[in-house]
């Protein structure tokens, strides 16, 4: 084996797929089950989408189930599009559904990619780009591992007609449009609100609500969507997480046109 021959196939090949990510329909920041389930129904319908995780696993919360144990519960709605992604999940009481959560995020992330959605990891979304027409027309990227080690490098950016905040929590690139450009984001106070304390119920209801072009040309899901809006936490059930993914492709693909 020739360890030249290896490292340039690597090279060759990410460069030429990272080159190819530069410019799509759908950039999505964050690769836990909303971004990825989000990306897996666009590319479904050969809309140009890439994905950019800036840890170093896909998946988000899901993979550590509830407080490291293995599970994740789901609904009714949420069981059935898991079972799309071919997980079967098993019903422990009525209307409570369990699945593994190792399995679930290594076929959610299978299927995207099978797909034809591109998922780039370790790269993080530190900037945005906006024109004068007021509206999110872009991502601007940096390895992780530059931001980790507080090294001053300058990004790369991908051009992209439709972005989606998928980070969970912390709403990154909603917080960085308030950073940038004031309190002008589609909620109550034109801020990020804060997710509220964990309430399972609400939450899950009302993360369908909240999932919806939050900034033109910029779309929240998955937990970001309830950070965004003020609506609770909800723990370990990702039934909602795997629903607001579909309608944030269904948002995007409207916003397409």
């Amino acid at each position: 084996m020739d360890e030249v021959v290896i490292s340039r196939a690597i090279i060759e090949s990410y460069t030429k797929d990272f080159a190819e990510a530069l410019d799509v329909d759908v950039a999505i920041a964050g690769a836990g089950p909303a971004g990825l389930v989000t990306a897996y129904y666009l590319a479904r319908q050969h809309v140009k989408v890439a994905v950019f995780e800036r840890q170093l696993r896909v998946g988000g919360g899901m993979p550590g189930g509830g407080m490291m144990f293995s599970r994740i519960v789901l609904q009714e709605e949420g069981k059935e599009i898991l079972e799309e992604f071919g997980v079967s999940a098993r019903e422990y009481s009525k209307g409570y559904y369990i699945a593994d959560s190792l399995e679930a995020t290594s076929s959610i992330c299978s299927r995207a990619i099978g797909a034809g959605a591109m998922v780039f990891n370790l790269i993080s979304v530190e900037d945005i780009m906006i024109r004068g027409d007021k509206r999110v027309m872009g991502l601007v990227l940096n390895w992780s591992a530059v931001s980790w080690s507080r090294l001053h490098v300058d990004p790369l950016t991908v051009k992209c007609k439709v972005a989606v905040d998928a980070t969970g929590h912390d709403a990154e690139v909603c917080r960085i449009v308030v950073r940038k450009l004031g309190k002008k984001l589609m909620t109550d106070t034109g801020d990020v609100m804060g997710e509220g304390s964990m309430w399972a119920e609400r939450g899950e209801s009302e993360i369908m609500e909240n999932t919806r072009e939050v900034y033109p040309g910029l779309i929240v899901t998955g937990m970001t969507a309830n950070a965004a809006f003020g609506s609770p936490r909800m723990g370990a059930i990702f039934g909602g997480m795997l629903l607001s993914g579909k309608k944030a492709a269904v948002v995007a693909r409207g916003l397409l046109g």
